[in-house]
């Protein structure tokens, strides 16, 4: 097997300085920023690294850096939530940290116990109450799509909608969804 040619480009030590020295004076204030934009402290360590190596591999003279380093910063979080997927009927029923309680394991669970079958029950009562109560273009985009299985796009074409009017309808649904269900959760972890 044949090994790649590297041809590696020194980097001189100014520049590796000056990096340096850029790194050290924004981190905490771009770190700050992030993080009153991003919820995931992951996130934003992930959009900090992007940023800095967008700034080592720039080539162009950079006039006024701070400017530069907060106007990438703000790209990359935008570029961030865009590529968010939508939210999932999963992160209705997720369990919390403090309890082994978990909704998902209501529908993995093979076995007929009454109290499993009750539990269900209540769970997609309290959906259906819960949807009930939204509007109806939130309930539709929430059905269609989460329930039915029917891609955005299709329901776009049917419907006259655009795509992102349809995942910010389905947006406010699970919003919904998710704080009734975990009242509903509370409710029974507190009986």
């Amino acid at each position: 097997m044949e090994k790649a040619l590297q041809i590696r480009v020194p980097m001189s030590e100014a520049r590796s300085r000056h990096i340096t020295e850029v790194i050290n004076t924004y981190s905490k204030r771009l770190m700050g920023f992030i993080r009153r934009r991003v919820n995931n402290e992951a996130d934003a360590e992930d959009i900090l690294q992007d940023v800095f190596y967008q700034f080592m591999g720039n080539t162009k003279p950079i006039e006024q850096l701070t400017s530069w380093l907060f106007t990438v910063t703000r790209n990359k979080i935008t570029d961030r939530q865009r590529k968010k997927k939508p939210e999932l009927l999963d992160d209705l029923y997720g369990g919390g940290e403090e309890s082994d309680f978990d909704w998902q394991n209501l529908f993995y669970d093979d076995s007929d116990n009454p109290e499993t079958l009750h539990l269900r029950n209540l769970f997609w009562e309290a959906l259906q109450e819960a949807l009930n109560e939204l509007p109806a273009p939130q309930r539709e985009a929430f059905v269609l799509n989460e329930i039915e299985g029917i891609p955005f796009k299709e329901i776009a074409a049917h419907t006259g909608e655009t795509v992102n009017t349809l995942i910010s309808r389905k947006r406010y649904a699970v919003l919904h969804l998710r704080d009734r269900l975990n009242s509903l959760r509370e409710a029974l972890l507190n009986r």
